[in-house]
């Protein structure tokens, strides 16, 4: 059965055979264990690397092999009548996913990449999108091993995957792959996919701003679908169910309209007469001219945010250690060896709250400066360290100065992470790794 419904076999009258297709009929299936077929993707990934691009993301590679015995998978419901089966949910898909051997064809296209990367400063990046679901040792499968480079890192949808959001399921979703993580490895975060619904129609518009700070101050690479930066929704299925494009219908999609940039005709993205996809009807008080001119916007803070990341050390390089969690905040801190000055995220996915952190950190000094807040008129306040107050979907970047950092208390000994760890000499103004 297709990924989408219905058999994943398709008659070609052409031919007179039938063909394999995991996905729509329109996609047919490569055989990777031709070995033709495998040096003519390694001929392409030659090809663009040659015109200089930076990289590869590899897409639903747990697709790539099939079971050579063709046999019909396992039923989930025993009892169903086979005749029945139409959806992909209904079978184990034991015979057409994870098969051995996929990782050692991955491995091949990364060995391939490898041989671009040795010119100083053109190091070719690769991930893959090993998304397992429940399987999280599989999905750390994609990273390689100690001696076996696989990708950089398999795309992170613990983000996208939570069923419910409170403090306590972000600090689950993020200590899960933090604590499954090989060590050494780099993370990564993603909150959008064009496969799921956008964060203002997932969870609510409230949280847009607090889920972006998450993803910006969180250690290893953010991940950001289109559209999040400016805090677009799905488009409205009622106004798409109707309409079909190359087979598909467009209600498939809710979340892949049209990047808004204006309030022109279809939002700035096209100057045809219409789009592929239809634009959402709020494109004209949601999009980026509109956000630049407004110092409260999703984008001018997720700008800001960009702009936190890349020029402290801290945040962009240094130890997260998680301070606290309840159903409404999650608490964490990015703090670098060397340096005193350490930046504390306080966000809030929950209702109204009040926390008083110096109890839980001692050594937190009594005030703490405000660097950056999802409500601008916030930033540069002091506050409190015994009552720091955040409204339901409020984010907080707070930042001190101490001589004791968290990730050398013996308290928070297990709840402190670093990838690829440095220390920062003031006397020569510089990173090192030996440290």
């Amino acid at each position: 059965v297709s990924v989408f419904g219905n058999s994943s076999w398709q008659f070609d009258d052409v031919r007179k055979q039938c063909y394999f297709h995991q996905f729509g009929k329109e996609q047919p299936d490569l055989n990777f264990r031709n070995l033709a077929v495998q040096q003519e993707i390694h001929d392409i990934i030659k090809f663009w690397l040659g015109k200089g691009i930076d990289g590869f993301s590899f897409s639903a590679v747990k697709f790539l092999l099939e079971a050579t015995h063709l046999r019909d998978e396992p039923q989930v419901n025993k009892s169903q009548n086979p005749v029945t089966i139409t959806a992909y949910s209904q079978l184990y898909h034991d015979y057409t996913t994870t098969q051995v051997g996929m990782h050692d064809i991955i491995r091949s296209f990364r060995q391939t990449m490898n041989q671009f990367s040795s010119e100083p400063g053109r190091y070719r990046f690769m991930c893959s999108d090993g998304d397992e679901k429940e399987d999280m040792e599989a999905t750390m499968m994609y990273y390689g091993t100690s001696f076996i480079q696989e990708a950089d890192f398999p795309f992170n949808f613990n983000l996208i995957n939570m069923k419910n959001l409170s403090g306590n399921s972000i600090f689950e979703a993020v200590n899960l792959w933090m604590k499954k993580m090989p060590a050494g490895k780099w993370p990564n975060w993603a909150v959008g996919s064009p496969n799921a619904a956008r964060i203002s129609s997932r969870i609510g518009k409230e949280y847009v701003n607090v889920i972006n700070m998450l993803l910006l101050t969180l250690p290893g690479t953010p991940v950001t679908y289109y559209g999040e930066e400016i805090g677009m929704e799905n488009i409205a299925s009622k106004n798409v169910s109707e309409e079909r494009i190359n087979s598909y219908p467009v209600v498939t999609f809710p979340e892949k309209s049209p990047m808004q940039w204006d309030g022109k005709d279809n939002a700035g993205f096209t100057e045809g007469n219409s789009s592929w996809l239809p634009v959402n009807s709020d494109f004209q008080s949601v999009n980026v001219e509109m956000q630049m001119t407004w110092s409260n916007s999703t984008l001018n803070l997720y700008r800001e945010l960009t702009l936190l990341r890349n020029s402290e050390l801290p945040i962009h390089r240094g130890w997260m250690c998680y301070i606290w969690n309840d159903s409404n905040v999650f608490v964490y801190v990015r703090e670098l060896d060397g340096l005193d000055r350490v930046f504390m995220m306080v966000l809030n996915f929950g209702q109204e709250s009040t926390i008083d952190l110096k109890t839980i950190v001692p050594s937190l000094p009594s005030e703490a400066i405000i660097r950056l807040s999802t409500n601008f008129s916030n930033a540069g306040k002091a506050v409190n360290t015994k009552l720091i107050k955040t409204e339901r979907g409020e984010g907080l970047v707070l930042e001190y100065k101490t001589a004791e950092s968290v990730h050398t208390m013996k308290a928070f000994q297990g709840n402190c992470f670093v990838a690829e760890k440095a220390c920062y000499s003031s006397a020569f103004n510089l990173l090192y790794v030996n440290c």
